[in-house]
């Protein structure tokens, strides 16, 4: 697997756009850069390749590159971010995937997407997020791109607010998620659909421990999850926990700040 990263080198908490985000509170970016760090040298240590793109100024939350597309075998589609804030970022994100070669793909000009952070693939199929960044319409659109069962879910909880905050796969038929951030309906569609699920409650969930990465038996995510070791053990998992603080003060974690290309 080769993964992109975007270096914290202008990383703050400058404007609020979900809840976890307060100017007031203040980035400690010596720290910040400590806990990127410790991410990208797991990811090394683990055999992984590590490509970097360089995040810039005045472009804050860049760093959350899993926003950037959903990426799968040579055909990205790229994001179109719902805040205006972040609307800076698409023209380096563009760049960046076209100068490794993939086929770039962008949703209709009235939709919102804001890639591997609302969608997922399980399996063959995505399991794609709505409610608060990506619209309904762009399920229809990666199915089509794809070529695969698109699976809507509602998010309804604000402070859930992509879908990788409280959604991860862990293997083919296996994923950890938080149901209170689902509509009922999108929660019951899940356990139907997936062969065995770890459910994660909502005040554990907030520790961002379903923003996890699997590689190869580990899961690295934030500090916390080593609290389902019991759960993730019996699905031949074991967990990395690493400190995320300050990315979450930003609605962040392991999965935020990583893009994966296959």
């Amino acid at each position: 697997m080769a993964i992109l990263m975007c270096r914290p080198d202008h990383y703050g908490v400058e404007y609020e756009i979900n809840p976890w985000m307060h100017v007031e509170t203040g980035v400690d970016r010596e720290k910040a850069g400590s806990q990127w760090q410790a991410l990208y040298s797991t990811y090394r240590d683990l055999g992984q390749t590590v490509e970097l793109v360089d995040q810039a100024p005045g472009q804050p939350d860049m760093v959350f590159i899993a926003n950037a597309a959903l990426v799968h075998g040579s055909t990205a589609v790229l994001a179109r971010f719902r805040h205006p804030e972040r609307r800076g970022e698409e023209p380096f994100w563009r760049e960046a995937l076209a100068d490794r070669g993939l086929r770039l793909r962008e949703v209709s000009p009235a939709v919102t997407f804001e890639g591997a952070g609302d969608a997922l693939f399980v399996s063959d199929r995505i399991f794609a997020g709505h409610g608060f960044r990506t619209d309904i319409e762009a399920h229809r659109e990666l199915a089509r791109w794809f070529d695969v069962e698109v699976v809507s879910l509602q998010l309804v909880d604000p402070f859930f607010y992509h879908l990788d905050t409280c959604f991860c796969p862990l293997a083919p038929e296996v994923v950890m998620f938080a149901p209170r951030a689902f509509s009922p309906q999108s929660a019951r569609t899940i356990r139907a659909l997936v062969p065995h699920v770890i459910e994660v409650p909502t005040w554990l969930a907030r520790d961002f421990i379903c923003n996890g990465v699997v590689v190869g038996d580990r899961l690295l995510s934030s500090t916390g999850v080593e609290k389902l070791d019991g759960e993730l053990h019996h699905e031949g998992l074991a967990a990395t926990a690493l400190p995320m603080t300050e990315f979450l003060k930003a609605g962040g974690g392991v999965r935020c700040l990583t893009l994966e290309l296959d």
